[in-house]
């Protein structure tokens, strides 16, 4: 996966966990202040389309993740 992937990926999932957490239809709500989480992931994911800050990119690379596949070369 790519850095771009892995965002993607972590982005929804904590948006998926925080709202199950936060609505109350949900079976496994505990508090309203859970949709807090999923403003603050909608607002970076906001301001990183304009500024290129992420810092779950950041920590991505320290770890090693590549941007990009590497192509097939034929």
């Amino acid at each position: 996966m790519t850095t771009n992937e892995y965002v993607r990926a972590f982005a929804g999932g904590f948006v998926l966990i925080s709202l199950a957490l936060g609505v109350e239809a949900s079976p496994l709500f505990v508090s309203k202040h859970f949709l807090w989480l999923t403003a603050f992931v909608g607002a970076n994911l906001f301001q990183s389309a304009f500024t290129g800050l992420c810092p779950l990119v950041n920590i991505l690379h320290k770890l090693g993740v590549k941007d990009e596949k590497a192509s097939c070369s034929n």
